[in-house]
């Protein structure tokens, strides 16, 4: 089975988009405007956490 598949598109669509998010941080901090990066930087986990939230009142809570 391949790995597209296995993860799902949706699921791999927002893993790249959490990544990009993560690069954007690291970038804004780079160039010296820290708070906007920690700003950016929060957007990832919090992606992640609606996510999972969605996934489990889907899965009944499983």
């Amino acid at each position: 089975m391949s790995l597209i598949k296995k993860i799902g598109p949706l699921n791999l669509f927002i893993l790249g988009l959490c990544v990009l998010i993560i690069v954007v941080a690291e970038y804004l901090f780079l160039r010296g405007d820290e708070r906007h990066a920690i700003f950016v930087g929060l957007w990832a986990p919090t992606l992640l956490l609606i996510v999972i939230f969605i996934k489990q009142i889907y899965n009944g809570g499983k």
